[in-house]
């Protein structure tokens, strides 16, 4: 970590290119004594990442800012801000610290806040930047979080752990042995030293394997932001051996989009054909797995078991994209291509033999307009296309 990197006129520099070409900058050279033009150019590049992910810290003067795979890696502020709202106490440790996004988040919720990094410079920057936020409530400790708590005699209110994928882990699922720390491994260690676990995870990761890996999981969040999902988040609870909750929520710019189920609860879904109304659940919702407690809960139909789309004859307040039904039609590209006159239309597939990219290619169907195209199954096993518009919230 140089620290004449948070001279005034270098930093003033920093602010006065976030939006200029770096490689002209790295042609042509700086002239600051003791810091060199790549790491200049680093900061450059990690601090333009933090403008809409973390706001707070972008707008706040002389933060150290890591490489901007570390800053890429981290969880935004909104993300930061749910977790936090999750735990509370006077001691929490997060064996996993990186950046600090998440660290800084919890010592506004809890008294006490341990930072373990294993990488000293990391370390640093962290410690640096949580002086500079007045985040006096928070200690860094440069050291293996494991290893910390194996030598530790302190129970801890919460542990938070945010494992990293190892390189050498192979396809789109893995499993919590592929990560690092290993938690499946550990868990009896976390369990001697708190009560509460609190555990991120990938999107990509399966929640029920990860359910068979781990001990005594008590919620499960499946957190999105503007219809992306963003964390998995396990809440581990020493002994706890009831349901487990899954709650998701679909973070936007107005609003919260909530849906919460318990989780192997016997619900069956009712079915039927394309009424008035047309709903697609968020992203958080799809994968929750909770489809048949969309029907129950909002007492809807199915379209199919594998469609994933759910139908209505009145309007309801849906935690997801709603549409007005304006026809049905079977699969048939020459008559699909009279019903769109502008040759625009949006298009969706669920549960269908041909992708977005195969049905435009095919039908000649350009991408925009007013109008949406739901190219499904029904529950007859017929292919079908519901054109519909969307109803804006």
């Amino acid at each position: 970590m140089n620290k004449k990197i948070l001279h005034p006129e270098i930093q003033k520099f920093i602010n006065d290119n976030l939006n200029t070409d770096v490689s002209k900058i790295l042609f042509k050279g700086t002239t600051f004594p003791d810091v060199t033009t790549q790491e200049i150019v680093a900061q450059i590049l990690a601090k333009k990442k933090c403008k809409n992910k973390l706001p707070s810290w972008f707008e706040t003067k002389n933060i150290y800012y890591p490489n901007k795979l570390n800053i890429e890696q981290t969880s935004s502020e909104i993300t930061g801000q749910y977790k936090a709202n999750l735990v509370s106490g006077n001691t929490l440790i997060d064996i996993t610290g990186g950046f600090g996004i998440d660290a800084l988040a919890f010592s506004k919720c809890v008294k006490n806040v341990f930072h373990c990094e294993i990488n000293k410079e990391l370390s640093k920057i962290a410690k640096h930047n949580f002086e500079i936020l007045d985040a006096t409530n928070i200690k860094t400790i440069a050291e293996d979080g494991i290893d910390f708590l194996k030598k530790s005699s302190e129970k801890f209110d919460w542990i938070y752990i945010d494992p990293s994928r190892r390189n050498d882990a192979k396809g789109k699922v893995f499993l919590l042995n592929d990560c690092l720390p290993n938690v499946p491994e550990n868990i009896d260690l976390l369990f001697d030293k708190s009560d509460n676990v609190l555990l991120k995870n990938s999107p990509i990761l399966d929640i029920k394997s990860a359910i068979n890996e781990l001990k005594f999981v008590k919620e499960i969040h499946v957190v999105a932001v503007n219809n992306e999902v963003k964390e998995l988040l396990y809440i581990l609870e020493k002994n706890y051996e009831n349901s487990i909750q899954i709650k998701t929520s679909n973070i936007q710019k107005n609003n919260i989009q909530l849906f919460d189920f318990k989780l192997d609860t016997d619900v069956e879904s009712n079915f039927n054909l394309p009424k008035k109304y047309l709903y697609e659940p968020n992203v958080a919702i799809l994968k929750s797995g909770g489809f048949n407690e969309v029907t129950t809960q909002f007492e809807i139909d199915k379209l199919h078991p594998n469609s994933h789309l759910y139908t209505s004859e009145e309007l309801i307040d849906f935690p997801g994209r709603c549409f007005k039904i304006l026809n049905v039609i079977p699969f048939d590209k020459k008559q699909l291509k009279k019903l769109i006159p502008t040759g625009k239309a949006n298009i969706t597939t669920r549960n269908f033999p041909q992708t977005v990219a195969q049905i435009r290619k095919k039908s000649g169907i350009k991408d925009g307009g007013n109008q949406y195209l739901f190219f499904t199954t029904d529950l007859n096993n017929k292919h079908i296309v519901i054109v519909c518009e969307k109803i804006i919230a």
